[in-house]
């Protein structure tokens, strides 16, 4: 079943608000990011795999801002 591109933008949102930025006070996603621009030096597997956690909502999100752009130039064609 294939959802509307609304209906994806609307949970991508909320996923990435939600499990994007947890933990609120401090999101590891943050942490990881300036861990992974310092050298990622001591980084363990379930570093990288928190990494990509809570970075994929993010990515989704993106990604789905893209196609909906991308389809908007190519009607505008």
């Amino acid at each position: 079943m294939k959802f509307p591109l609304k209906s994806q933008l609307i949970i991508a949102f909320i996923a990435s608000l939600s499990l994007g930025l947890a933990p609120f006070n401090e999101p590891h996603l943050f942490g990881k990011i300036k861990w992974v621009m310092g050298g990622a030096k001591g980084m363990k597997t379930m570093d990288w795999f928190d990494l990509f956690l809570h970075s994929a909502p993010w990515i989704y999100l993106i990604s789905l801002i893209l196609i909906i752009l991308f389809k908007k130039v190519k009607n505008k064609n």
